[in-house]
Parts: C-alpha cells; structure tokens; sequence
C-alpha cells in the first residue's frame, strides 16, 4: 500500500543521535527530528549547553537527552557510540554535525589549528560513521546519515575569508559523503550531506561581524541569511523514508549564494 506523505516524513519510533546538538544548526535539526516522532540525542562537548538544550527539547514535547563527549577524540567517540546505544537500543539517524573553524592567512596558518579542524570535521564524521554502522546500522539493514558540510566546500574563499582549513575540511566531507553513500548503499544505509550557506551562529559570529550581515545577505539571490527554520526540511527528507531513494548527495542550503558563485 503506497504511503501518504504524512507517512513517508513520520519518524515516530525512530532514534537519532546528533552531535554539535547543544546550539546553532544541530539544535535546530534535532528539533525537526524530535518534532517528526524521532527520539533524540544530542551530543556536544559542554554539559551546561546540553542540558539547556535538552530542556528546550523537552518543552516542546520532544523525548530528548543528551552525552557529552569531544568528537575529536577516539576514545569519547567510541563512548559515545555505546552510551548511545546503550540508551536507545540501536541508532536509526546519525547527524555528523560537530565541527570547528579557524581564520588565518594561508600562508600563516597554524599547523595545529589545521590539524584540529581537519580532526574534528572529518576524522571525526569517518570515525562516528565506521563505529555507529558497524554496531548497529549495519547489522540492521538500516540507517540514515546526515553530514552537515558547507558551501565553503564547494569552491574557493570568498573575498575577505580567510579558512583554508575549514573549507578544505567541508570539501573532504562532501566526498566522503559521495563515497560512504555509494559504498554503504548495499546495507540500505543512506548517506547524504548538507552544505549551509551563512546563518547567524557561534561559530560565524566572527565573519558575519567582519564582512557585514547587510553584506552578506546582499549577495544572496534570496536576500538574507539563513534562519532557525531554514535547515528542518532538508533534514527531515534526508532522514525519513520521504528520502529513502537518496544517497551519497548533497545539497545547498544558502540563500542561492553558490548559484551565482558557482559551488
């Protein structure tokens, strides 16, 4: 019997683990989740954050809880994995969404910060990805993942940027996306990605302030940044059985920005 589209987007039953849950676009994608029926946990490295999260989950009537844990570290992922697991039974969605920046020169920058950004935003999604599948999606036939990578993967800097690091990390994530979708699509795992465009964050707070939001909004096509809302279909059909035909895609959530830049 062919499902409604009501149907095809309802994750009631399912589990989701996201990291970088605490704020900014993961909370927002946790809360398009948990709003479609998904059980939800999120993940980030600051218990506080978590929990003020977790409660704004919870008020909107979603069932939520949260492990702290840093991505960056094999040992946190693997507890995190199995805390995960231990908690919800199994892992139906994965979003890889913890990451860092960092702003310098190219000629200038440090090879530590790269390294930590190179750590976090693909190591990190590899590592996450390999444990989660192998101890739950694989053996169930089943999975969707998530990556949230950039339009900063899609081609150079913009004037006045200055992120090597970050933007060579978000271009690895798009084809590890690719190659994780065509690889793992025997298990009936999905693997799609995300590429943002600007939203006012944590994490952009620094390059909004320097280029200017008015700016910044300017060269949109559509004339303004991203929002609180902007990401939750995206995710959504990614998740659900809506998407279940997709895999190893991306796709830019940006305003029109990459359409006129060429990403």
């Amino acid at each position: 019997m062919t499902r409604t589209i009501q149907q095809l987007f309802d994750l009631t039953g399912k589990t989701a683990l996201v990291t970088g849950g605490s704020r900014g676009l993961g909370l927002q994608m946790a809360h398009a989740l948990g709003e479609a029926g998904a059980k939800v946990v999120l993940s980030s490295r600051k218990a506080e954050d978590l929990e003020h999260a977790t409660a704004e989950l919870k008020a909107a009537g979603i069932d939520a809880s949260w492990i702290a844990a840093d991505c960056a570290k094999d040992s946190e992922i693997t507890r995190l994995a199995e805390e995960t697991l231990k908690r919800l039974g199994h892992i139906d969605i994965l979003v890889n969404n913890a990451g860092a920046a960092w702003g310098a020169p190219a000629e200038d920058h440090p090879v530590d910060a790269w390294d930590k950004v190179m750590n976090l935003n693909v190591r990190g999604y590899f590592l996450l990805s390999q444990v989660v599948a192998k101890r739950s999606m694989i053996p169930r036939r089943s999975g969707r993942i998530i990556n949230v990578a950039s339009i900063a993967g899609l081609g150079g800097n913009p004037e006045g940027m200055t992120t090597i690091a970050y933007n060579t990390s978000k271009g690895a994530v798009v084809n590890f996306t690719r190659t994780l979708g065509a690889e793992w699509g025997k298990y009936n795992i999905t693997v799609n990605a995300i590429c943002p465009g600007f939203f006012p964050s944590k994490m952009t707070m620094g390059t909004l302030k320097a280029m200017g939001e008015e700016k910044l909004a300017s060269h949109a096509p559509l004339k303004r940044l991203g929002d609180d809302e902007d990401l939750k279909g995206l995710c959504l059909l990614y998740a659900s059985d809506a998407g279940k035909h997709i895999t190893g895609q991306w796709l830019a959530v940006d305003g029109g920005v990459s359409v006129v830049t060429g990403g």
